[in-house]
Parts: C-alpha cells; structure tokens; sequence
C-alpha cells in the first residue's frame, strides 16, 4: 500500500480534546512515513503541528453557512487532487459536511470521529449531526459515544469502533522540570501556600460545570467546612459576559479571595502539580472526559459528574469520585470528603488514576488503532 496522505478536518487548532487528538494523529502519521495535513480556520495549536512535521492548510471551515460549507467542498476537494490525498477525516459536524461531499467527488475514504453527543432538539438539527455517523468508518470516542450513536443514528453497529482518547501518561507525570514549572505559575497566578487547591481546567461556557463549582464552595462555607483554593483555569473564547458572571458570582458569595480566573493555561503538567484535587463537574455529559483522564495521569484525585464518558475514566471510590450532575450538595461532599483524606490517602488514589491511565488510555494506542482504521479502509476500497 502507497504511503499514507491523510487530511483531517476541524473548525479550529486552538484549544480542546479534538484539536489535540487531530495533532496525535497527525503526529502518528508522520511518524509512520506519510503526510499529514489539517485543514482549519488555525489557532494557537499550528506551530505545534508544524513541529511535529504536519502541514496545516487554512481554510474558513468554522462557517456554518451552507453557501461556505458548499464552497467547501470545492477548496477540499481541489486540496485532495492537488496534494493526492488518499483519506480524510473529519472531526466537526461543518466541515464533515464539506469533506463528505468533497470524499464522494474525489472517490476516497471518509471517516469522522464523533466527538460528543451533539443535541437533537428537532429534526433538522437530527439531520445537520447526522453527517458525524455517514463516515466509511466512525469512531467514537468513548463506548458512550458509541451507544448514543447506533441509538441515534441507527447506524450498523460494525461501521463504528470506539477509540478512547489518549493521555501522554510522560507528559503529566510529576517530574522535579514540572515542579520548577509549576512554582513559576504559582507564583504568576497568585496562588497562596498553605492552601488545599481544587483545579477546574475547563474552557468558560457554562455547560462545563464552573457555577456548580461556586455553588458548591458556598454549600462548604454555610455548613462551616474548610475551604478549597479554587482555580478556575480557561480560555473565555470571547464569552466575557460568562467571565464577569462567575466573578461577580464569586464575590457576591463572598468566595473572592477563594477564586481565581486566570484565563488559558498552556502548561496543564505545571497546573496539576499545583493542585491537591481536579474537578470535573460538567452539567451535560462528557464524551470522553480528557480532563479528568490527563488528572489522573498527573496523580490526582478527580471528582466528576457521574454521567456520560466520566464514567469510564473515573472508577468512583478508587481514583476519584463520580457525583450527580449540576448538583452542588453532592459535589460540596465529595470536596469535604478529599479534603478530610490524610495526603498519603490522597497520593494512594492518585497513584491508582495514574495506574488507569497507562493501561487504559494511551496516546499510543489511540495513534495504533486510528492508523489501523486507515489501512482498513485503503486497503478494502473503502
């Protein structure tokens, strides 16, 4: 089989679990011997895959207009001829439109990666995430994913593969590198010494859970409970109106010097050795869960919401706790619980994330299987 030149399609590289799993892959194909191009708007991430020996193409593929996702498929589909594409993968529901329609006229592969249990809320929203389950080949992120998928889509059950996202295990590990790294933040984020630190890394849009947060340390507060050291560590992605809401919330709940909002962290290894504990409290279920993964790669307890993919990555009980979701009683408890532990109870927890990690969720295994599903199909004709 000819070297492999594959074209993955997302909205952006700026920040997120399918930004980076696109650039693991990219890497993996790179590695293997063949191209590896990402068509996007750009982002902060492209220098990243330039390192890496990938070939980003800019191309307005965020628009949800159908006239641009049309034209699209004309630029996609002209890349493809000009560059001999031989597979693309799409990772969004707008551009997999154009990569669908550009896959068909050029007679390649098409595979999509389901990347969340997109909303259905009429017909025509069914129809517009549909494109997400018409790949050649789907991969779900998660087995959540999958079953919502078939369940929703009614697709054959053999045409999807769940592939879990993968963590670099190496990356988070606690190193004396990341603990030099992880002063200098403390020290330019302000966070005070002598304080238990709860971590929520998280981009600023509500559904991710940050209210909950605050409300819960409120919960901690009227019952006379110690407090956590908050960070509420994310990019706003222009939702300023969000931002001011959780730090007016903060204060009116009398939590400001509890909180912190230091904005987009681009070295989570240093974050989380910052941290005693991560939450992950999201109001609507997690595809995968990459957050509360790369926690317990770092050694961490994680408390999330015992809904969606979190549930395969966190074991309640063991290397974390699962709580009911956009519930603030619940997740005060589990906080005041994590607090209570001895630091060697803490360490013993982590020390089982960690564990779950390296044996569960590999980046490695992640690059192996998506490669797999490429020859597969290259091999098969599609």
């Amino acid at each position: 089989m000819p070297a492999l030149t594959i074209l993955q399609v997302i909205p952006q590289l700026s920040t997120g679990g399918a930004e980076r799993t696109a650039l693991e892959v990219a890497e993996a194909v790179v590695r293997a011997g063949g191209r590896a191009l990402v068509a996007s708007e750009g982002g902060r991430m492209e220098d990243e895959l330039r390192a890496q020996g990938g070939e980003p193409v800019r191309m307005p593929l965020a628009s949800k207009n159908p006239f641009v996702i049309h034209a699209n498929a004309g630029r996609l589909e002209r890349l493809i001829r000009a560059e001999g594409v031989t597979l693309i993968h799409a990772r969004s529901r707008a551009p997999a439109w154009s990569a669908l329609e550009a896959a068909r006229r050029a007679k390649i592969p098409f595979v999509t990666t389901y990347h969340g249990a997109y909303n259905a809320r009429s017909p025509l929203k069914r129809f517009y995430n549909s494109v997400m389950a018409r790949g050649d080949r789907v991969i779900a992120n998660s087995e959540y994913v999958r079953s919502h998928v078939i369940a929703e889509h009614g697709i054959d059950p053999a045409r999807i593969i769940t592939i879990y996202r993968g963590v670099d295990a190496a990356l988070f590990a606690r190193s004396p590198e990341v603990t030099r790294r992880a002063a200098a933040l403390r020290t330019r984020w302000g966070v005070p010494g002598g304080r238990f630190i709860a971590l929520l890394p998280a981009r600023l849009t509500r559904w991710k859970g940050q209210v909950a947060a605050l409300d819960a340390m409120a919960a901690l507060r009227a019952a006379g409970r110690p407090l956590p050291f908050l960070i509420l560590a994310g990019d706003d992605q222009g939702r300023t109106a969000y931002r001011a809401e959780l730090e007016g919330m903060a204060a009116g709940l009398g939590l400001s010097g509890d909180v912190i909002l230091p904005g987009h962290c681009d070295d989570m290894p240093a974050a989380f050795a910052l941290a005693d504990l991560v939450l992950c409290p999201s109001v609507e279920p997690e595809a995968f869960g990459r957050t509360a993964a790369e926690a317990q790669a770092a050694g961490l307890p994680v408390i999330a919401a015992d809904h969606g993919g979190a549930r395969e990555v966190v074991e309640d009980g063991v290397t974390g706790w699962l709580t009911a979701p956009d519930f603030p009683p619940a997740l005060a408890a589990a906080i005041a619980h994590a607090m209570a532990m001895t630091p060697a109870q803490r360490v013993a927890m982590g020390a089982a994330g960690a564990e779950r990690v390296k044996t569960r969720f590999t980046v490695r295994a992640l690059q192996e299987s998506t490669l797999r599903v490429y020859r597969d199909l290259l091999e098969c004709g599609a």
